[in-house]
C-alpha cells in the first residue's frame, strides 16, 4: 500500500494481513526503514526495496520505535542484508538489540517457545558498532531529510516516535494506539490504546500523545496498521479510553477473577465504542479482530496495578 511515493507501507505479514506494518522512507535515492517486523518479514522488506527501485546498499537507517518483537524481532536478520545501514533505537532498547537474550526470554514467558519459533523466527543480535542510540530529540538525516526522534513512554519505556516534517507525519509505533482497517467506518478510523505488558503507564501515555499532537501532524503512521488522519478525534478517543481502562483496572483489582473481569469489561468498552463509531462488522466480528489486543491490554493493566503496589 502506497499513499505517497516517498513513504511506502509494507505489510510484514506477521500473524495476518494488514496487522503489522513497517515503513520505507525514500529521499533522493536513499532509504530508511521504520520498524521491521520479525525475521520472517525480511523477504517482504527487501521486496519493497526492489519495488521502489532501491538496492539493499541504498538503505542508510533502520529506525525502531521500540524493541517489542513484532516491531524489532527481525532487526538482526535485516541488518545482515543492509551493508551500509545503521540501527537507531531508544537508549533503553539498545542493549536488547546487541544481546537479545533477555528480550527472547521475556517474550517466551508471555507467548511460549513454540509460538516464538512459529511467529517470529530466529532472533539474532545486531553488532554493537552498528547501533546508534537516539536520546530525546535526536535528529537523523536521510539524504538531508531530517527525522526527529522523541522519547514517548506509556506503552513501553523504550519507545520513541519519529517526526517527518516533510510529510508532517509521525511514525508512532504503538504510542498512538492501534487501528485496524477492518474497523473503519464512514466516520474514519477506529482506534484503541494498547497497554500490552509489561510497562504500561497511563499518565505517560497521555503525555506522549499530547506531545505528538503539539506538532499539529497531518497523519500518523501506525505499526498496527497503516496511515490514519482525523487526529484530533482519534487523540480524544484515546484519552477517553485510557481513562476508562484505568477505571476498569481499579474496579477489577482485588477480585479472584481479576483477569477475567478486565477482559469482560474491556470487551464491553470496545464493543460499545465500535457500535458508536458505526463499524461495519457486527459485535462478533469486532471481538474477533480485537481478541488478542483485549487479552494483552488486560495483562498490561494487571502489570501496571501490580507495579504500583
Amino acid at each position: 500500500m502506497t499513499i505517497r511515493d516517498d513513504i511506502r507501507t509494507i505489510d510484514t505479514r506477521f500473524q495476518r494481513a494488514r496487522f503489522d506494518a513497517a515503513y520505507l522512507l525514500i529521499e533522493r535515492g536513499r532509504g530508511a526503514f521504520v520498524d521491521c517486523g520479525t525475521s520472517l518479514s525480511v523477504p517482504a522488506l527487501l521486496a519493497a526495496l526492489a519495488e521502489a527501485g532501491l538496492a539493499p546498499a541504498d538503505v542508510d537507517w533502520l529506525i525502531l520505535t521500540h524493541v517489542h518483537l513484532d516491531h524489532a524481532g527481525g532487526a538482526g536478520m535485516l541488518m545482515r542484508e543492509l551493508p551500509n545501514a545503521r540501527l537507531l533505537v531508544h537508549p533503553r532498547g539498545a542493549r536488547h538489540m546487541i544481546d537479545p537474550t533477555a528480550l527472547i526470554a521475556g517474550a517466551t514467558a508471555v507467548y511460549g517457545e513454540e509460538e516464538i519459533a512459529r511467529s517470529y523466527g530466529p532472533i539474532v543480535p545486531v553488532p554493537a558498532e552498528l547501533v546508534v542510540v537516539a536520546e530525546d530529540e535526536h535528529v537523523v538525516s536521510l539524504a538531508g531529510r531530517e527525522l526527529l526522534c522523541i522519547d514517548t513512554p506509556g506503552h513501553a519505556r523504550h519507545h520513541l516516535c519519529v517526526w517527518d516534517a516533510r510529510s508532517r507525519s509521525w511514525f508512532s509505533g504503538d504510542t498512538f494506539g492501534i487501528s485496524y482497517r477492518e474497523l473503519d467506518s464512514a466516520q474514519g478510523a477506529f482506534v484503541i490504546p494498547t497497554s500490552s505488558p509489561v510497562q504500561f503507564e497511563p499518565e505517560a501515555m497521555v503525555a506522549s500523545i499530547e506531545r505528538l499532537m503539539s506538532h499539529a501532524p497531518q497523519s500518523v503512521y501506525l505499526t498496527h496498521y497503516g496511515r490514519v488522519q482525523g487526529l484530533r478525534e482519534l487523540a480524544q478517543a484515546l484519552f477517553e479510553q485510557i481513562a476508562a481502562m484505568v477505571e476498569i483496572a481499579r474496579n477489577c483489582d482485588g477480585r479472584a477473577d481479576r483477569h477475567r473481569c478486565m477482559v469482560a469489561a474491556l470487551t464491553a468498552l470496545y464493543l460499545e465504542r465500535a457500535r458508536g463509531h458505526g463499524c461495519r462488522l457486527d459485535d462478533e466480528g469486532v471481538e474477533q479482530v480485537l481478541h488478542s489486543d483485549i487479552e494483552l491490554n488486560a495483562q498490561g493493566l494487571a502489570c501496571w496495578l501490580d507495579r504500583a503496589r
